[in-house]
């Protein structure tokens, strides 16, 4: 056994269970058997999936905190409270807009999307005893399809962008300005759509299938898949999360013979980078990405919640969050809304039973100050297109904001320029993949570090890409400086940001170039094909 430990800043991460008051209890959560996460949250309000009678609904309730309760709220719920009741069938997920912490979509078995509009006054005077509940009214309501809607998702970068997953095998992707109609429908599906994810700016999708493919799409478009690869080998749930700017995305789903698999893919080729096997319990698991480089994965009826860090294209188990209670489902915080005075690098909030409990993950330490180390710009608030924008073309920008100071600064532009020309879908050699068994991590007690002050942010070294680029360029890093150096750190690792940003941005034009040539071979071989057979 080696003796070296890897280095990581996150190695003693815990979990911190919040007290029972600082949740909610009396729960009514949903039956539903629709494989979904039941929960979601924006940086003031949560929502949860009700069992309730004659039709669908869901709850909206203040956010919880793992270190305080809800203030003037109480935390075992009334027995009746004000629901959002309008689907006439039971709601199925739900999403809040990340550009409007006041507005969720819900989607139901009635086929419908609504979206709803909390106004602050709504909790005013909650189980006083003059209080009477007033059920929620929907501002926009849309019949997105004949069949059941399964899923829905916000456009990360584009306002009012909205995206829906239907028993039609589709995705469609609406302006909330013009219901009407979808301005993009993605097909190519075999059989119901288990979970999509947009990347970091929003000009690609992945989704994942009941027919064990994963699949890529350009969602301006519209139409057939630019990318399709083989996936989990088991038809049982499967999910993909897009690992932030990493051009890379997790799946987790089962193999042929029933294990819980972990799979990364680099998304140039769709290709697999690495399968391990988690164990081989039933649950479906619900994969999530922090900024962090922190990959977490929570098991339908776990008790636990594993976490790992991605780092120089390896998965490494950090330690695993455990509980006696199982959980029903799960959603996390938006990055902007963390206690950064506890050093907080993630918040979970878990279904179980009949309550919902937040749970902080903590990197161990005392400091006064903010620790710029550990906490990366986060995804700001402020949308960089409009919807009209967004269908039109235009490339989108990520706003991030500093945890510390609370500024709005521009990410790196993407460089995607979409083809408008629909790809059909087209075979891909099956790539080889590598089975390995994920160690258990040893378990972790929290250890109280050093009072310095934390180092200051080093840039993160993308990891290269496996597009067929013939000679890649190779990141800078900071070199080490010594106190005798007239070169500011500052002043190099700024430099070393802009480089990399500029290196990634050409990564992701290169690979977008490479699928709009995919896709005009792709209309090649059909036309060519039509021609033969007329």
């Amino acid at each position: 056994m080696s003796r070296f430990v890897r280095a990581s800043k996150y190695r003693h991460v815990f979990g911190q269970t919040a007290k029972k008051e600082h949740g909610y209890d009396n729960v009514k959560i949903s039956s539903s058997a629709w494989d979904t996460n039941l929960v979601s949250a924006s940086a003031r309000y949560i929502s949860v999936n009700w069992n309730a009678s004659g039709g669908g609904a869901f709850a909206i309730l203040p956010l919880p905190s793992p270190f305080a309760p809800v203030p003037n709220f109480p935390y075992k719920l009334p027995d009746v409270i004000p629901l959002a009741r309008s689907h006439t069938a039971p709601v199925l997920d739900t999403d809040w807009s990340p550009h409007n912490d006041s507005i969720v979509a819900s989607a139901g078995e009635d086929g419908k999307v609504m979206i709803w509009k909390v106004e602050s006054s709504a909790f005013e005077d909650w189980g006083q005893d003059h209080w009477v509940p007033q059920d929620f009214d929907p501002v926009a309501r849309i019949d997105a399809s004949p069949r059941k809607i399964g899923q829905v998702l916000f456009h990360p970068t584009a306002s009012n962008v909205l995206a829906s997953a239907s028993g039609e095998y589709t995705v469609k992707l609406w302006d909330l300005a013009d219901t009407d109609r979808p301005r993009s429908v993605l097909t190519g599906h075999g059989d119901m759509i288990q979970s999509f994810a947009f990347n970091l700016t929003g000009t690609l999708m992945a989704t994942t299938c009941r027919d064990r493919k994963l699949r890529l799409f350009d969602p301006r478009a519209g139409s057939e898949p630019v990318r399709i690869a083989e996936a989990h080998g088991g038809i049982k749930g499967a999910r993909v999360v897009w690992m932030g700017d990493l051009d890379k995305v997790a799946t987790t789903g089962f193999s042929k013979r029933s294990d819980r698999q972990l799979s990364i893919w680099e998304t140039g080729g769709l290709e697999n980078i690495q399968t391990t096997t988690i164990d081989q319990s039933a649950g479906v698991i619900m994969p999530f990405w922090s900024d962090n480089g922190i990959l977490f994965l929570a098991g339908k009826g776990d008790g636990n919640i594993r976490y790992f860090e991605y780092e120089s294209d390896t998965i490494f188990p950090l330690a695993e969050h455990k509980s006696v209670d199982p959980q029903r489902g799960i959603c996390f915080l938006p990055r902007r809304a963390l206690n950064v005075s506890e050093c907080e690098i993630a918040r979970a909030y878990k279904v179980s039973g009949t309550s919902v409990e937040p749970i902080a993950f903590i990197v161990p330490r005392k400091a006064d100050s903010f620790q710029s180390d550990i906490y990366p710009a986060a995804a700001s608030s402020e949308p960089t297109l409009s919807a009209s924008e967004f269908f039109a073309g235009k490339a989108p920008t990520v706003k991030l904001v500093n945890l510390e100071t609370g500024a709005v600064f521009n990410g790196a532009q993407s460089t995607f320029t979409p083809t408008h020309v629909p790809a059909p879908a087209f075979s891909t050699p099956p790539s080889v993949t590598k089975a390995t068994s994920m160690p258990t991590p040893a378990p972790q007690t929290p250890v109280v570090s050093r009072s310095e002050s934390a180092p200051g942010p080093v840039a993160p070294a993308p990891p290269r890409p496996t597009t067929p680029i013939s000679e890649s360029p190779v990141i800078l890093t900071p070199p080490q400086a010594s106190s005798g150096d007239d070169v500011k750190p500052t002043v190099l690792e700024a430099e070393v940001d802009r480089l990399n940003s500029e290196l990634r941005a050409a990564r992701e034009k290169i690979r977008n170039m490479e699928l709009q040539v995919e896709g005009l071979k792709a209309n090649a071989r059909k036309a060519a094909q039509a021609l033969m057979e007329g």
